[in-house]
This record gives C-alpha cells, sequence and structure tokens, in this order.
C-alpha cells in the first residue's frame, strides 16, 4: 500500500489547515500510541518528526522498461537523481532502475492516458525492498495478494515475466485503481496475461492452494505516512481506532496466502506502519501457529542498502523496519520472509 502523492497545492492547503504547527490533537495522540506499540521508543521520535512534516517527504522514480526513455535517464542524472539499488544485493534484475535524490523534491507525475503508457511510476523507495525480498524469477507463479494501487505488482513485472501472475484486490475503488494502473504501465499482450480479481483474500488459499511459487501480502495497515494527514477528523478517529483491530485481518491474509503457497514457496509480508502488533507480533504468531513455514534470513539485502535506507535495530534475521529520516525519509516500511515446507 503505497503513499498517496500531493501535489504542491495541496500541501499548501494542509499547511495552512495546520496554521504551522504540529502540534495538534491527533499528533499527541499519534506518538502516545507510537510509544505504546513500537519496542524502543527513542528509535521513533526522529520517523514521527519526518512524519509529521510533508516537506520532508522524498520520491523515488521506478522507470517503466516497457516505455524505456534514455533522456529521461540523463535527465534525472543530470538533476541529480542516482540508482536507489546497486552494488552487492542479493537479488538485482538489470531490468529494474529506481532513481532517488538526497534532496526532497518530487518529479511530475504522469497523467493516466488510454493506449499510451507511462515512462515512470512515483513511489516510496522502500516499497521496492518486499519485492528484492521476494526474488520472483522467469516463468514462477506469483499471487500479489492485496495489490492495489499496483505499485509493487509492477515492480515484480519491472524484475522478471511471471509464468502466471494474479493481482487481487478486494476493495472495488481500488481494485478499478489497480486495473487502471496496470493499463498505464504494462503493454496490452502482457496485461492481458494477468489475472485481475476482486476476491476476499482471506479465502483465497482455500479457493487455490497451493498454487503460487510466490506470493506477496501488503496487507491493509494503519499507514503511518498518510492517515494523520486527513482532513476529516472522524476519519483521524477511526484509523486510530482500527491500529488495535488490523492485526486479525492481517493474521488471516498471512496464513490464506500460506495455504495458497506450493511446498518450497516463499512469501513476503510488508506494511507501511511503525505499529509491532502489526508487523513482527502478527509474523510471530503465523510461526507459533503454523509448523508448516519457517523464517528465511533477509540481513544480506539489508546490509546491501543500508547507505540509502535507515533500519530499526535488533529486528529478526527474517525481517527488517525502514525508519524515516531527514534525507532518507523512506519508509515506514516492515518486510518479513517466510518460506513454506
Amino acid at each position: 500500500m503505497e503513499c498517496l502523492h500531493w501535489s504542491s497545492s495541496e500541501l499548501h492547503e494542509w499547511k495552512i489547515k495546520q496554521k504551522g504547527s504540529f502540534k495538534s490533537k491527533f499528533v499527541k495522540l499519534f506518538w502516545i500510541i507510537l510509544r505504546s506499540s513500537t519496542q524502543r521508543n527513542w528509535e521513533i521520535s526522529g520517523p514521527v518528526d519526518v512524519l509529521t512534516c510533508p516537506s520532508c517527504w522524498q520520491y523515488a522514480i521506478l522507470l517503466n522498461k516497457f516505455s524505456q526513455s534514455a533522456e529521461l535517464e540523463n535527465t534525472l542524472r543530470v538533476e541529480g537523481y542516482h540508482p536507489a539499488f546497486q552494488g552487492t544485493l542479493p537479488y538485482l534484475p538489470r531490468s529494474l532502475k529506481c532513481y532517488i535524490s538526497r534532496t526532497p523534491r518530487r518529479f511530475p507525475a504522469q497523467k493516466h492516458q488510454t493506449g499510451k503508457l507511462k515512462e515512470y511510476y512515483l513511489l516510496n523507495a522502500a516499497s521496492v525492498l518486499p519485492v528484492l525480498a521476494l526474488e520472483v524469477k522467469d516463468g514462477e507463479d506469483v499471487l500479489d495478494l492485496c495489490a492495489a494501487p499496483g505499485g509493487k505488482s509492477i515492480t515484480i513485472l519491472q524484475c522478471a515475466s511471471p509464468g502466471q501472475f494474479h493481482c487481487n484486490e478486494y476493495d472495488d475503488l481500488r481494485s478499478r485503481w489497480l486495473k487502471q494502473t496496470m493499463e498505464s504501465f504494462i503493454p496490452d499482450p502482457l496485461v492481458n496475461l494477468i489475472t485481475l480479481s476482486k476476491l476476499d483474500g482471506r479465502q483465497i488459499g482455500d479457493f487455490k492452494p497451493e498454487l503460487y511459487d510466490k506470493v506477496l501480502v501488503d496487507v491493509p495497515c494503519s499507514n503511518d505516512r498518510s492517515w494523520l494527514f486527513s482532513s476529516d477528523t472522524q476519519q483521524a478517529k477511526f484509523r486510530l481506532i482500527q491500529r488495535k483491530e488490523l492485526s486479525s485481518l492481517q493474521f488471516q491474509l498471512l496464513r490464506s496466502a500460506i495455504k495458497a503457497l506450493r511446498p518450497g514457496g516463499s512469501l513476503v509480508y510488508s506494511t507501511c506502519t511503525l505499529s509491532k502488533a502489526e508487523n513482527s507480533d502478527v509474523i510471530n504468531l503465523i510461526l507459533k501457529s503454523c509448523a508448516n513455514v519457517m523464517p528465511v534470513d533477509i540481513t544480506e539485502m539489508a546490509k546491501a542498502v543500508s547507505q540509502e535506507f535507515t533500519f530499526l535495530g535488533d529486528t529478526q534475521q527474517h525481517e527488517l523496519l525502514v525508519l524515516p529520516e531527514k534525507g532518507k525519509a523512506w519508509g515506514p516500511m516492515y518486510v518479513a520472509k517466510l518460506k513454506k515446507i
């Protein structure tokens, strides 16, 4: 679930509403909740400062290999952008090109045009990490269980050509958003080979048992990067309450994904929240209750990208949590990898 991108006018309007202060009752309540739901409070104060300051936010540019533009790459380099992922990553297909800048800025978004592919996708650079952890190879059957708005789905397709690619989104509005994203970035012959569905993700494992080699479980979460900036106070209150209730849904989705996975296959679970209850607690519960899954070490991947991302310390080898900080305002993004045995 990627963060929604703000235009400069929207950001200006939001700043006016806040009257120059981030010490609203919701910010205070947000901080209280984070203190009670994270492992080490002192490591969260910096990320909270970034999350409550949209002018600090950074945006990565994922290039579309199906609509390549050498001119665009040259422009990005001239403007100070550089590849986000390079070097000794365990999995880094040459076809994946993602650019970032040290300076907070937002490259202009491209509008959807029927019949014309977009050249790039704006996203939080940390959103690419779950895909890199999944390590999809050509010909593998892949399920993106909660696929909308589609950023991770198109990232998978930048990396490999799955044998069967099933993108599922239960919510009707988000499902239409997913369809439009796919049409904007993927050419017709390939789009026609992708299965889009609106099934209840909690039931897919029963509908399609042991059908996939790889499963991405990017679950609905409390989304600490965007909930605070709703102008609807009732919606903001609802999101605060929702933090306490989402872990049950996330556990059910993850359990369904395990059922859909073939023995020997692997899955990646991800969220964009700092909440321990939605992150490591869900994974620990699955590991205790499902004897047919085991954790997979992803520390090598984390080390390879440590110059561009800041991680929470003392996590388990099978998980990581990206913490946003000034100059590296990526995340929050939790990633954990499991294998079915």
